[in-house]
């Protein structure tokens, strides 16, 4: 069961302006992505749903955190169907994103209050997703379907739809500003902002480093 309320944690990621999402099979090294992530100054973090058992090693991430660090937020990413989303919601799952829009998904996230972020590359689905209940729409994938310039477009009639974008989003300055100025909530970073090279050698604290890093940006972009 989610350790958090839905309010918090849709408020938790709008503040932060940034969800870190990862994937990693191992359980020590998942742990300390999502410690570097929190060092960092990001609370929430999106564990992706790849890999076989990874329900599994997000169990264990869960466990451990609300130990740990109780101040952690973890979802779910990657999530298709409701038997997905209902599975990690009992393993803890604070919120659940997903590549696709899939109402059934909605409502099993609707009747455990857990937040929903399905993953939109239109108006037409952004706003079916809003009718839906989602409160924060991902845009996946981000530069496919117009980059900033789709959410500037939506945004246009929409100024209460709240955006996040991923794929797409680098860890430079000029991508932050970029996104942020054309009016996203929040965005989500994965392979850019936890790179491989680092997680294979170890250097965590360079993850953590470059967490901090885009949190800045943002802050910056936000004025």
């Amino acid at each position: 069961m989610a350790r958090f309320k839905r309010l918090d944690v849709l408020n938790a990621i709008v503040e932060a302006g940034l969800v870190p999402v990862f994937y990693n099979g191992d359980v020590e090294v998942a742990k300390n992505i999502v410690a570097a992530c929190a060092d960092g100054g990001v609370r929430v973090v999106e564990f992706t749903n790849r890999g076989d058992l990874a329900f599994q090693v997000f169990a264990e991430l869960v466990r451990h955190f609300a130990v740990e660090r109780p101040e952690v937020i973890l979802g779910v990413g990657s999530v298709i169907d409701p038997g997905t989303a209902a599975l990690y919601i009992s393993c803890g799952a604070n919120f659940v994103v997903g590549p696709v829009l899939n109402p059934e998904v909605a409502k099993v996230c609707n009747r455990r209050k857990v937040a929903y972020s399905p993953g939109c590359g239109s108006a037409s689905e952004v706003s079916a997703a809003e009718e839906l209940g989602v409160e924060i729409v991902k845009v996946f994938p981000g530069t496919q379907v117009g980059g900033p310039a789709f959410v500037k477009a939506v945004r246009g009639p929409c100024p209460w739809t709240s955006i996040m974008p991923t794929g797409g989003v680098d860890a430079t300055w000029e991508s932050i500003e970029g996104w942020f100025k054309a009016g996203v909530t929040c965005v989500g970073m994965g392979s850019r902002l936890i790179r491989k090279d680092l997680v294979a050698a170890g250097d965590f604290a360079a993850i953590s480093a470059n967490v901090a890093q885009v949190l800045e940006w943002i802050r910056q972009a936000r004025g």
